[in-house]
């Protein structure tokens, strides 16, 4: 079964993650000023969030790895300057 954890401490509240999900796996806790998982069913394992991730704060496991699966590298690109 797949997993995917968010370390909070690792997490800055950019809200990438939740930019480049293309299945809005994630919220943005107001209160905490983090990410968080909230429908890991949505998931599809294309791992964007962690690829875009600038702290390396996701982590997946358990997925089975797709070459060449979904990243939306426009949207990356354009965050380059960030990470």
């Amino acid at each position: 079964m797949l997993e995917m954890k968010i370390k909070e401490k690792a997490c800055r509240g950019c809200k990438l993650c939740l930019d480049v999900c293309p299945t809005e796996c994630f919220i943005f806790n107001d209160e905490t000023e983090k990410a968080e998982v909230s429908v890991l069913e949505n998931c599809i394992a294309c791992l964007s969030c962690d690829y875009i991730c600038p702290s390396g704060a996701i982590t997946h496991n358990n997925h089975h790895v797709v070459a060449n699966f979904y990243r939306n590298i426009h949207f990356s690109q354009r965050m380059e300057k960030f990470l």
